[in-house]
């Protein structure tokens, strides 16, 4: 694997994690595009490499929510050494936050290894056209809910959704946005609950995966560097990409994403009609 590869990989692993348009799905097409086979065939190595840039990833998330996230740490553990303050709305939404990675720990584990090898190309592009299109038609609909509203049919319905996006092409965080935009949660809040959401799974996630790493062969020493530079890539990559997220949605809906979810659907479905792949 080349430097190159892993900050090509990296970007775009941080950037459709965060923008509603498939993280797994992109670098699944990705490599498709490009020819590329950096893992020789090793699962193992891949594996790795999907760790770093996901543990990069979170680190940006944790990076742009940090003072979010102090609150609601310090709310929920307070709320469980005190039962007076089990009442504080942040105590409540940091536990219906972790209540949120519940149904995609259990599909993870029962359906994870079966639906992430599931790397159907014609499928993917499937996915995005008609992920698409439902957040499109979510987005439609009027909601001014913000993240106090947050409820516990909220976090399990969103929940759901997030296990979804275990298919490659759905898109965790487009398919959790389009959840909250149908509970009538306000583009920001939706946005900012998915992205809240990810932290959890996503170190779940993580140390799942690391066990796994470390029980295998382990990373030879000319593929640190690149995992090293996949890491860093990452957790810049991530955070700028929540933070464009929630600007572009502030001011304008999530059409911008939905066309680029149909068209690159469409072209992709038209290249595996033609010789070209």
């Amino acid at each position: 694997m080349s430097i190159l590869q892993a900050v090509v990989l990296a970007v775009v692993q941080a950037l459709t994690e965060f923008f509603p348009v498939s993280s797994s799905g992109h670098l699944v097409l990705a490599r498709w595009l490009f020819g590329w086979d950096v893992f020789d065939g090793a699962p193992d190595l891949e594996l790795a490499f999907d760790v770093a840039v996901h543990l990069g990833t979170l680190a940006g998330a944790i990076a742009y929510f940090r003072h979010d996230l102090v609150r609601y740490v310090r709310a929920g553990l307070a709320a469980v050494l005190d039962s007076g303050r089990r009442s504080d709305p942040d105590a409540r939404i940091a536990w219906l936050l972790v209540v949120t990675a519940v149904p995609g720990a259990i599909t993870g584990v029962l359906l994870g290894d079966a639906l992430q090898n599931d790397t159907s190309i014609a499928l993917i592009a499937v996915m995005l056209i008609a992920f698409g299109l439902l957040l499109a038609w979510a987005d439609r609909r009027r909601g001014s809910r913000d993240i106090t509203t947050f409820r516990l049919r909220d976090a399990i319905a969103m929940g759901l959704g997030q296990a979804l996006a275990l298919q490659p092409g759905v898109s965790r965080s487009g398919v959790t946005i389009t959840v909250g935009r149908f509970l009538g949660f306000g583009r920001d809040s939706a946005a900012r609950i998915s992205f809240l959401m990810s932290i959890p799974i996503i170190a779940g996630a993580g140390l799942f995966s690391i066990v796994d790493v470390v029980r295998g062969s382990g990373v030879p020493e000319e593929f640190r560097t690149p995992f090293a530079v996949g890491f860093v890539v990452a957790a810049v990559t991530g955070w700028a990409a929540v933070w464009a997220t929630l600007r572009i949605v502030r001011t304008r809906s999530f059409d911008v994403f939905v066309v680029y979810r149909v068209v690159v659907g469409v072209v992709v479905l038209v290249l595996l009609a033609t010789p070209w792949r």
